[in-house]
């Protein structure tokens, strides 16, 4: 029975890891839209607590080495899933989500830690850590279902990650098999709690996931938004095209006929045949009186 509770809490250890890993697939979206959306904070700023005391009693309790391997690698990843939220969360979700973590993980943690090395001794410090992981288990089991809102309102999983709440069931049935043969309390209790929200989660899922689009609206605007750019571009290239043609025509044009005086230049040139021609007229009048002169004088 111990070497098969042994093996059940390394196939708890892998499930842990991967329930842990499971928001990798979220805060990729997350830091390629540079936003996190419709996403709660909350699970991974709870998880992050019970993770973190989860460690602590792990190095508290003889034989604790299966509990603090998963757990400690569970805090690592939510410590970067924490950072990641709070860097593209908007203002106002940033400013809550910073007093959570001050209050929860930070001020409260230190807190336990303090009391539970200073000020408790014996078992009893392993009775009020478990005691109080036991608890924060069940809030981050229960913390996807701070999503039930959206999705029930959306009629849409898309803020809900099933991987996540996949991996929870699977996790919290499996430790609390193993709780049951090394009879421990804190730890059976809690993942049964956490095995049962998991299957409320999966049913909930399954319920709205016929009704969640295929496509979200983002990608459909970018997609239209690239389709718009692509028209634009092939507008814009038909009207160089046209306007260059034109240019050639304007210059084809040019080539073939002269350019046409001013209507200034025009008015100097009529100015000066009719000057020239009254000169002329003039001329030959001066010309014809002599000639008849001299005549009448002979």
């Amino acid at each position: 029975m111990a070497n098969f509770s042994f093996i059940l809490g390394i196939i708890g250890n892998v499930i842990s890891i991967l329930m842990f890993a499971a928001p990798i697939k979220t805060f990729k979206r997350i830091i390629k839209k540079k936003s996190t959306e419709d996403f709660k904070g909350i699970p991974y700023i709870t998880t992050l607590l019970s993770t973190s005391l989860w460690t602590f009693y792990g190095l508290l309790k003889p034989g604790g080495l299966l509990v603090v391997t998963v757990n400690g690698t569970g805090a690592i990843l939510h410590i970067v899933y924490v950072t990641l939220f709070l860097i593209y969360a908007t203002k106002t979700l940033k400013i809550q989500s910073i007093k959570l973590v001050a209050i929860i993980d930070i001020a409260f943690l230190g807190a336990v830690i303090a009391i539970t090395l200073l000020a408790v001794h014996g078992n009893t410090r392993l009775t009020l850590v478990g005691l109080l992981a036991a608890g924060l288990n069940v809030v981050m089991y229960a913390s996807p279902l701070s999503a039930t809102r959206t999705v029930i309102k959306m009629k849409s999983v898309e803020y809900m990650p099933f991987f996540l709440s996949f991996f929870q069931f699977l996790n919290g049935g499996v430790w609390a098999a193993y709780a049951v043969l090394v009879k421990d309390y804190y730890i059976g209790v809690p993942n049964g709690i956490g095995f049962l929200l998991g299957s409320a989660q999966l049913i909930l899922y399954f319920i709205y996931y016929k009704s969640t689009p295929t496509k979200s609206i983002d990608e459909k605007e970018e997609k239209e938004g690239s389709a718009h750019l692509v028209r634009t571009g092939i507008q814009m290239n038909d009207l160089d095209g046209a306007h260059e043609n034109d240019k050639n025509n304007r210059n084809l044009h040019k080539g073939k006929s002269l350019p046409k005086p001013s209507l200034s230049r025009q008015y100097s040139e009529k100015l000066v045949k009719t000057l020239s021609i009254s000169s002329s007229s003039l001329g030959s009048h001066n010309e014809d009186d002599i000639e008849k002169g001299l005549k009448e004088a002979h």
